[in-house]
């Protein structure tokens, strides 16, 4: 073992992705091991400053509007990937389809007939205090009765291994683009190791989207655009990417009209009928007549057009409520209920802050507690118990007094880490997954990796690009 690998300090009490508790390399990294066995820091720092040239000259960016000194970022890229074995992603495939099918038919049943509601598996109050619940939705007929086309479930593990769902996200969401450029850059480091491991591809990606979008409408060559908030929207990078590799218009609200409720585009031959809009705008932007009456990014009067069914929107509006982070807790009840199976993903346990029994817990024990709002996304608005001072328990506690709906506290969980290059060293760093699932008329096809991110800084548990996360190339090991 040379001195790169020997000098490898492991967090204490922590799952390393390469690594076990004696320090030797899994097998499933013996491959990678034998390379970084006889790599030099400098060729491995080279290989990081090339692949960082790279993502500028690619302009791969994001925009932090947290952020008061800047616009625009590059996103930050590990050159050491992140391996899984494939009977390991047979189960988070196999998780993930079944999860996605029951938040599916859930937001079916909530904006129908509620029988999830009338047998009280889960509280009418959930939905009723929940601003993700559109009324505009009920009783609305979606195309192939999808709701979630389109899903990035976030995964972790805990200091032994064992996977969890963190959290759902099925309105828009992000960060496919950045997988798709993590493995374009690690095609050009890795050209020999790449064919070795057998890794699955994702650049497929596009193509499988275009086609699973395809099927949501009964028309042989429909017309698919993706609709983005603008230059100015912070994943306006991925909008653009996407739209190029699927072969679709990329176009903002100002480029569409509606006809006798249907939804065309502005071409220079005339207006062309839209059959598929994947839209990257939220709820309160897509119709100022149905939502927000001032936005400017939408069009106004598309949901009658949807509700007509001669546009399909994706993913349909009102799927925030089945990612709200108060719903969450419910999923593994909703599998049982809706599909009368057992979750092969497990769920972190959660605490409802409204129920005061619950709140009492979490404020005795908040040393070892993570609170977050329900609606919160990006990292923010948390507050990590560990970390936090008694004035701002106290500060904390006093915002959930005036709406406790809108917290739900979870046990901190130290997650798994993996080797990344930084300042020139290589450390361990806390990463997560994201898979992408698309949902098409037939079937849910997960696309075999996802976004690993990275908690760039040491001992963080954020991995949020907001927050100067990074990411990493994934690979799945293809079953030989």
């Amino acid at each position: 073992m040379n001195d790169l690998l020997a000098n490898y300090e492991q967090y204490p009490n922590t799952w390393d992705e390469m690594f076990d508790d004696s320090g030797k390399v899994r097998t499933i990294y013996s491959h990678f091991g034998k390379f970084l066995s006889e790599a030099k820091l400098d060729s491995l720092n080279q290989m990081k400053e090339f692949s960082n040239q790279f993502f500028k000259n690619q302009g791969v960016t994001f925009t932090v509007y947290h952020d008061n000194k800047g616009v625009e970022r590059i996103f930050p890229f590990d050159i050491i990937p992140r391996i899984i074995n494939s009977n390991e992603w047979e189960i988070i495939e196999k998780g993930i389809i079944q999860r996605i099918t029951a938040l599916n038919l859930f937001l079916k049943d909530v904006y129908h007939e509620k029988f999830i509601i009338k047998d009280e598996v889960i509280p009418a109050s959930l939905l009723i205090n929940n601003h993700c619940y559109l009324r505009q939705m009920m009783r609305l007929e979606v195309p192939k009765n999808i709701y979630t086309h389109i899903s990035g479930v976030d995964l972790i593990r805990d200091k032994n291994g064992e996977l969890f769902v963190l959290e759902d996200n099925l309105r828009t969401p992000s960060g496919v683009s950045y997988m798709l450029e993590n493995r374009e850059i690690t095609r050009r480091l890795y050209p020999n190791l790449m064919p070795i491991h057998k890794v699955q591809p994702v650049d497929n990606y596009p193509q499988i989207l275009y086609q699973q979008l395809k099927t949501l409408v009964d028309k042989n060559d429909p017309e698919i655009v993706l609709l983005t908030p603008g230059l100015y929207n912070s994943a306006y990078y991925e909008h653009t990417t996407l739209a190029r590799l699927m072969g679709v218009e990329l176009v903002e609200g100002s480029d569409l009209v509606l006809d006798n409720n249907m939804v065309f585009m502005k071409t220079a031959s005339g207006n062309k009928k839209v059959d598929i809009i994947y839209r990257r705008i939220d709820d309160d932007f897509l119709d100022p007549l149905s939502f927000n009456t001032d936005s400017i990014l939408g069009l106004a009067g598309i949901m009658e057009a949807y509700r007509q069914g001669n546009v399909c929107i994706v993913n349909a509006p009102g799927t925030g409520i089945a990612d709200d982070k108060a719903i969450y807790s419910y999923v593994p009840k909703m599998i049982n209920y809706y599909l009368n199976e057992k979750p092969i993903l497990k769920n972190i346990e959660t605490y409802h802050l409204s129920n005061s029994e619950q709140k009492a817990y979490v404020k005795n024990n908040i040393n070892d507690m993570v609170i977050k709002k329900t609606d919160g996304s990006g990292g923010y608005g948390m507050l990590m118990g560990n970390k936090a001072s008694e004035d701002e328990i106290d500060i904390y506690f006093k915002q959930i007094k005036k709406n406790p709906s809108n917290f739900i506290a979870q046990p901190i969980l130290n997650l798994s880490t993996s080797p990344c290059v930084i300042e020139k060293k290589l450390v361990p760093r806390c990463i997560d997954l994201r898979p992408f699932a698309i949902y098409g008329s037939e079937k849910i096809k997960v696309c075999p990796g996802g976004l690993s991110r990275v908690a760039m800084k040491k001992k963080s548990l954020i991995v949020n690009s907001s927050q100067g996360g990074g990411s990493k190339d994934t690979w799945v090991i293809r079953k030989h």
